[in-house]
């Protein structure tokens, strides 16, 4: 079994029960080929670098899992038909320094995953650093 990394844009017309079900549906392919999802990472709705189908965002998921390498033909044709999907990337991760490193995102993703509270309270507090930066330019360009 090696280890993969997915990451899947959905489309962004859908409301959050249908994005859902298209990830437990993504996530199904997957366990149905005989994979193991290590964890999945919730990226949420973002802007796209270019309109994709005339979709100028998407939601972004990454899925972290283990299979066997036979199986990621049937995995990314499933990916294919799945009209939900606006894009899909698979990375292997083969050596290893890759499989450390995948390791390491694992562990990441993890720890997002089970602190999601502590990830709302900064964005509260994001404005006065904001306000910190704006202040230091000023007198940047008064100095001048």
């Amino acid at each position: 079994m090696r280890n993969y990394e997915n990451l899947v844009i959905i489309k962004p017309t859908f409301t959050a029960e249908e994005i859902q079900s298209s990830i437990s549906a993504i996530e199904e392919t997957i366990t149905s080929n005989g994979g193991t999802i290590a964890t999945t990472d919730a990226m949420g709705m973002r802007k796209l670098a270019y309109p994709i189908n005339k979709n100028e965002r998407g939601y972004f998921h990454v899925i972290y899992y283990s299979v066997a390498p036979a199986a990621i033909s049937e995995i990314e044709r499933r990916f294919r038909i799945n009209e939900d999907l606006l894009r899909f990337v698979t990375i292997k991760y083969d050596t290893n320094r890759e499989i450390a490193a995948w390791n390491h995102l694992v562990e990441k993703a993890k720890k997002k995953a089970d602190a999601p509270a502590k990830e709302e309270a900064p964005e509260a507090n994001e404005e006065p650093a904001q306000e910190e930066v704006a202040t230091t330019e000023e007198s940047s360009t008064t100095q001048e």
